[in-house]
Order: C-alpha cells, then sequence, then structure tokens
C-alpha cells in the first residue's frame, strides 16, 4: 500500500462521525483519568457536552499547552513530569491514535512490548526466558535516559512521515508547551507523559532498535539467519536487554545502539546500564533485574537440571523470581497499611490489604515464586500477630481473629466468613508469549479476547466470565478488545434481591455497565448514574 493511499484511510477515519464518538468515549468516559483537568479546568462532561465536543474534533493545527503535575516515581525519591491536555485537546489525540495505531502496530518489532495493545510485562519476561533457557548469555541490561522528555521532534516526525494536515497537528502538540502557577514554558524537545498519544509517540520514536542489531548480527561470520536469531534485543518503553552468547557481540551492539539513539536525540543512562552474565559472575554482576522480575541461572550439575531439545542435561537451570527491591517494597507497603488501621475493625484492615495482595501475586504467578510467597506470608502473619497482640492488651485473641477455614488453620479472618487473602494460595501459571507479528488489529478476535482473559494480572472473576461469554459484551455484542475497560455486573442488581453469584454475573464494557446501571431499576439509577 502506497503512502497516499495510507493518508486517504487516515483521513477518512479522521473525518468519521463514528471514530470521533469512539476518541470521545474513551477520554471521557472509559479513562481513569476522565476527571483530571487540563489548563481550562474543563472535566466530568455530561451527554450534551460530549455530544458537543464530538462536532468540534477537527485537525485545526489550533493547541492549548498541557497542565504540569509532578508525581512521584515508584520506588524512589524522584519525581516524572506529567503533562496533562485540555479534554479536547485528548479526545482529538484518541482520535489521531486511532487512526495512526493500526498502522504502527503491523510495523512494530515483535519484541517491543511496553505500550502496545494486547502486549505486557509478562510477555517480555517470557521473551527473556526463551532466549537464555538452552544457553547461558551475556547481556546488556540498560535504560534510556528520561526518554520521553528528549525525543528530537524533527526525527520523529520524519519518521512518522504522514500526510501534511496530521503532521502540523502533531507538531502542535509536541510544540504546545506546559503551564506552571500560570507561567508558560516551552517544549523544544521530548513528548509530553500524560497524553493519550505521547506512549505511542515513544514507541515510533524508539522504532528499529530491534532490527539495526539484527542487522549487524548478519556481518558475523556463519549463516545470516542463524545469527539474527541467537542476537535478542527485549525492549519494554525505555528499558530493554540485549543477550549474546558472546561479550563483544553484546559490547559493539552498545555502542551501535548509543549511535542510533543519538539521531533520535536520546542516550543511554549510564547508572542504569550493566553488562552482566546470565551464570557467571561479570565485574561483579550475575543475572539482572528487569521489570521487578530478577533473572538468572544457577549451576545444578546433570540432577534436575534443564536439558536442551535433544534431552541432554545443561548443568544449569533458569530461574526468575521476583526482584529483593519489589519484595522489600510490598513488605513495607502492608506493614504501613498494618500501622495505621491498629484501631479499625478486622473487615475494614482485611479489605485493605486483599487488593495489594491480590495485585502483587498475580503479577508474579507466571514465575518461580512460591517461595517468595511462602516468606511474605510468614512475615505479614507475624505483623498481624503484633496487630492483635496491641489490641488484646497482650494476649493475640486467637479465637476472636483467627479461625479455621476448610482444613487450614490460623487463618486471618472475621466471624462472619470475611478472610484474608494469602500469596501462596495464587497458583502458578507459566505465562503464554504473545506471537512475535501478531496484532490486535489483524482482526483475531477469539485470539485477542482469549488472551484478555489470560493475563496473569486480570482478576480470576473476570477470567472466568471472560471464558463463559467467549470474549463478548453481554449487553453490545462486541467483542472484548485489549485496551478496553472491562466491568462485572449484577444482571439482576443486588438493590433488587440479586445474588452475588456467577449466575447473575456478567461481563461488560465500562460504559455499556454505565448504559446499563441507568436503566436497571436499580438504586443507582434511581439516584441518576452519569453516562
Amino acid at each position: 500500500m502506497t503512502l497516499k493511499q495510507f493518508a486517504s484511510f487516515m483521513h477518512t477515519l479522521i473525518k468519521s462521525w463514528s471514530a470521533k464518538c469512539i476518541a470521545v468515549r474513551r477520554v471521557t468516559q472509559d479513562n481513569q483519568g476522565k476527571n483530571t483537568a487540563g489548563v481550562d479546568g474543563a472535566k466530568s462532561l455530561t451527554p450534551k457536552q460530549r455530544t458537543n465536543l464530538v462536532g468540534k474534533l477537527k485537525l485545526t493545527g489550533k493547541i492549548k499547552p498541557t497542565r504540569r503535575v509532578m508525581i512521584p516515581k515508584p520506588g524512589t525519591t524522584e519525581t516524572r513530569p506529567l503533562g496533562i491536555p485540555t479534554i479536547n485537546d485528548r479526545a482529538l489525540q484518541a482520535l489521531v491514535k486511532l487512526a495512526l495505531e493500526p498502522e504502527w502496530e503491523a510495523k512494530f518489532e515483535p519484541n517491543s512490548y511496553g505500550f502496545r495493545p494486547g502486549r505486557s510485562c509478562h510477555d517480555a519476561i517470557e521473551a527473556i526466558y526463551l532466549s537464555i533457557k538452552q544457553k547461558a548469555k551475556y547481556v546488556l541490561d540498560a535504560d534510556i535516559a528520561k526518554c520521553f522528555d528528549c525525543i528530537n521532534h524533527k526525527a520523529l516526525l520524519s519518521k512518522i512521515n504522514t500526510y501534511p494536515t496530521l503532521r502540523r497537528q502533531l507538531k502542535g502538540w509536541l510544540k504546545a508547551g506546559y503551564c506552571v502557577q500560570g507561567e508558560l514554558f516551552p517544549t523544544n524537545e521530548g513528548t509530553p507523559q500524560g497524553g493519550v498519544i505521547s506512549p505511542l509517540l515513544a514507541n515510533i520514536a524508539l522504532h528499529g532498535m530491534e532490527e539495526r542489531v539484527k542487522q549487524y548480527a548478519e556481518t558475523l561470520k556463519g549463516k545470516k539467519e542463524k545469527n539474527r536469531k541467537a542476537l535478542n534485543l527485549i525492549r519494554y518503553a525505555d528499558d530493554f536487554v540485549i543477550v549474546h552468547e558472546d561479550l563483544n557481540v553484546v559490547k559493539k551492539c552498545q555502542e551501535i545502539i548509543a549511535e542510533w539513539l543519538r539521531d533520535m536525540g536520546l542516550e543511554l543512562k549510564p547508572s542504569k546500564t550493566k553488562l552482566t552474565h546470565t551464570l557467571n559472575k561479570l565485574d561483579g554482576n550475575v543475572g539482572f533485574e528487569f521489570l521487578g522480575f530478577h533473572v538468572q541461572q544457577y549451576n545444578s550439575g546433570t540432577y534436575r537440571c534443564a536439558k536442551n531439545t535433544n534431552g541432554t542435561p545443561l548443568g544449569f537451570n533458569t530461574l526468575i523470581t521476583p526482584s529483593k527491591a519489589k519484595i522489600k517494597t510490598h513488605l513495607v507497603k502492608i506493614a504501613k497499611v498494618i500501622d495505621t488501621h491498629k484501631t479499625t475493625p478486622q473487615a475494614a484492615l482485611i479489605s485493605k490489604l486483599n487488593p495489594i495482595i491480590r495485585g502483587w501475586s498475580n503479577y508474579y504467578s507466571t514465575v518461580v515464586s512460591k517461595d517468595t510467597y511462602s516468606k511474605v506470608d510468614r512475615l505479614t502473619w507475624q505483623k498481624l500477630r503484633a496487630w492483635a497482640k496491641s489490641r488484646g492488651k497482650g494476649s493475640i485473641n486467637k479465637d476472636k481473629y483467627w479461625r479455621t477455614v476448610d482444613n487450614r488453620n490460623w487463618c486471618f479472618s472475621t466471624e462472619d466468613g470475611m478472610e484474608l487473602l494469602t500469596q501462596t494460595s495464587t497458583p502458578i501459571v507459566r505465562h503464554t508469549k504473545v506471537k512475535g507479528v501478531a496484532s490486535p488489529f489483524d482482526g483475531n478476535w477469539t485470539y485477542w479476547s482469549k488472551r484478555r482473559g489470560e493475563y496473569p494480572e486480570t482478576p480470576t472473576r473476570v477470567a472466568k466470565l471472560m471464558k463463559r461469554q467467549k470474549g463478548i459484551c453481554s449487553h453490545c455484542g462486541l467483542y472484548f478488545t485489549s485496551t478496553e475497560i472491562v466491568e462485572v455486573d449484577h444482571i439482576k442488581p443486588t438493590s433488587l434481591g440479586g445474588k452475588d453469584t456467577y449466575d447473575n454475573l456478567q461481563l461488560l464494557h465500562k460504559h455499556c455497565h454505565d448504559t446499563k446501571t441507568a436503566t436497571d431499576g436499580s438504586i443507582r439509577s434511581k439516584e441518576g448514574v452519569k453516562t
């Protein structure tokens, strides 16, 4: 397909009334930040205001600056600048993203995983495992310094290579500037974090890294195809690893990538870039951390070790576990909740802890985590014991706070059956990596809806309902895509006597849930639910 044909399709889609409605719905109804205002103060639109916004969406090139907010980086004392566009700009960005994303999802490299629909951290971790499970290798563990803040605008726009009107609109967003306490500051580089289209633009800017090192691999001795497969670059947003069995090849790749990044106005972050080996120490390093996981191989002789495809013992095992830093952060979070709920009822404490425990254990449920789960459960129990002791004037009140549930002793639970979750109750299930060249826009709705229900962080109830409904929304009859927010709905509202059982549950799009709730006769519909 020619550039002219692409431009024609994009132009048609951007002018489409249906596409504009979808864009507005995503920003004003589905998006978690729908109640966050830009510099104009507008937020939480009524149905009439949303309809009016649909009619206003046009590529005019007129942009308002973003409202800058500093948010803390998880696990550090550093902050990250967030640029919040106005609702009008957010809706227009969502519309442009609808036009640009299918084209780039067809182009993006197979081992790029961050900020892409249908791909997750677990796909990146599984890709790393597959690349090293048969052989110990050297690894360049790298991070791009201030990726969102330093992207060269000219290089990015040249890479997108779209028609003039859309190019001017994109340039306007990049050059819009930001406001802090009423003062306007220019943006001469970077793409603002917080914009709907910013993650896509960042991925476009970094597109080509994997192919660049693969081209270098072809110049090595041996067959080109074999050399390409032996060298892997796996990227999640601005974090990436390069894996190969030859240290000199990895070092050369570091030089090549550093030079490639300079053309986009970027550079590697020295403090977070290191060379290591998966099995043996290299400059004091062995194994590496990636996305909260620790990846390392361990000598195990020929007994119970990994084997190659021919059944020959390799002498080592590849283990991916939760990183020590993330375990510590999780325990600190649990301890903080317990310490701040010393005088609240047991049920309130359990309701605060369960989402934390469920989310963390689900995230690590695809790797070797059982020992870690046991350790965290033990330390959590000790903290709960101290909590009970402080309330019981020296007594832990065993019969008041702990019970036997299904042959399990010492379960922290209430009299009415509310029970604290444990990490060890989470089953370990290996994640299946997404197909390398598969795209959520390729029309294979069955494949993508099935994967949606199998994501490690998908709640059990949602996963079961997704499977039962075969990935289709009960209200509108459309498939759930990998980016849409889904919610569990009571078919017969609980306020009208409906039960909280699977027979009375269904999975709906968030906007479909709003529509259904507004008319189902429940208490919320009588109070007037905003849709």
